[in-house]
């Protein structure tokens, strides 16, 4: 018989209880990059939705945008650092190979009693980390669970490049996950795949244990993303509204039922086909893609902000959130909104 402090815990209901993003003060426009690659704004416009990205100055990283981030989320949340007992950074963009962003990052906020890692799923970071922290904190592993989604993609692009520089930004945000004694909010179910066959289409092929850093590797521009658009495009297209099936039925909900759909903001005829596939009206999706870009990791955090914000997103909403990224990883959680309004 099991007793005592080995009895099994009992499985609680994570809810996101705050929410903070952060991206750079400086932007970089469409008029901007006309200067710098064969491009216009008007094709940027037509092919992505992207007016303008935030890019950070030289010296800037990963951690230090999930640090604004994150201590914005803690004081939301009514704790301190020292409360939180788990860190989950979904990143593309470490500071460096290790140690892990997560480490960084808890010795920059102080988060003295959490232990923590770095979670790489391309696009699908967040989602993935989200998951993640939130199995933990229903199992009873964390109390307070702090996930970040965060990327300085511009330390990674080409910007001789016209068919990526176009695209990517850098931001971040975070959550707080922990424990709701409400069993009518909170995050209710997920669904995550991939498919690595499909890694090919999206990578940066060097700086790894198969390519290490060398002057060839570096001479060829090889430690930038390289991308087959139109495999990713399609890809995206049909998984964004895959996953978010297979989530919608299992859980016995229609695009009827969703009070807010929020993607992985690579594209906006990418989510835009996706939500009429599903048949989500334009009143239910998010699109901010056009004041940040593709942030990678940041994109979902980013437009939960601001669909707060902007009062499209209220305590009890029945949300929807998905990404399709690098991998490919696809993943999709649903969710009855938690969180309080905050200012």
């Amino acid at each position: 018989m099991v007793t005592g402090s080995l009895a099994p815990r009992p499985v609680r209901r994570p809810r996101i209880a705050s929410l903070a993003t952060y991206v750079p003060p400086r932007v970089l426009s469409n008029a901007d990059l006309e200067k710098m690659v064969d491009t216009s704004d008007e094709w940027i416009l037509q092919r992505t939705g992207i007016r303008e990205r935030h890019i950070v100055d030289a010296g800037v990283a990963t951690s230090d945008l999930a640090k604004e981030a994150s201590l914005a989320a803690v004081e939301r949340a009514g704790l301190t650092p020292a409360d939180i007992d788990l860190i989950v950074v979904g990143t593309t963009t470490p500071d460096m190979a290790f140690p892990s962003t997560a480490c960084m990052l808890q010795a920059k906020i102080g988060a003295t009693n959490a232990w923590g890692f770095d979670l790489s799923a391309a696009c699908s970071g967040f989602t993935y980390a989200l998951t993640t922290a939130s199995q933990m904190v229903a199992a009873g592993g964390s109390q307070h669970a702090l996930v970040v989604g965060a990327d300085v993609m511009s330390s990674i692009i080409d910007y001789t490049d016209r068919t990526t520089c176009v695209l990517f930004g850098d931001g971040a945000g975070a959550v707080v996950v922990e424990a709701t004694d409400d069993p009518t909010l909170g995050i209710i179910d997920f669904e995550h795949y991939v498919e690595g066959h499909g890694g090919m289409a999206l990578r940066m092929p060097a700086g790894g244990s198969l390519m290490p850093a060398s002057h060839e590797t570096v001479d060829q521009r090889m430690h930038y993303v390289k991308q087959d658009g139109a495999a990713v495009f399609k890809f995206a297209v049909r998984n964004t509204e895959e996953v978010c099936r297979r989530l919608l039925t299992r859980n016995g909900v229609t695009g009827e039922d969703i009070d807010l759909f929020v993607s992985h903001q690579a594209n906006r005829r990418i989510i835009q086909s996706a939500a009429e596939k599903l048949g989500l009206s334009g009143d239910k999706v998010v699109i901010n893609i056009e004041r940040f870009g593709n942030t990678t990791a940041g994109t979902i955090p980013l437009a939960l902000n601001d669909a707060v914000a902007d009062g499209r997103l209220k305590k009890g909403d029945l949300l929807l959130v998905a990404s399709v990224g690098a991998g490919f990883t696809v993943g999709a959680l649903l969710m009855r909104w938690g969180l309080k309004e905050q200012s």
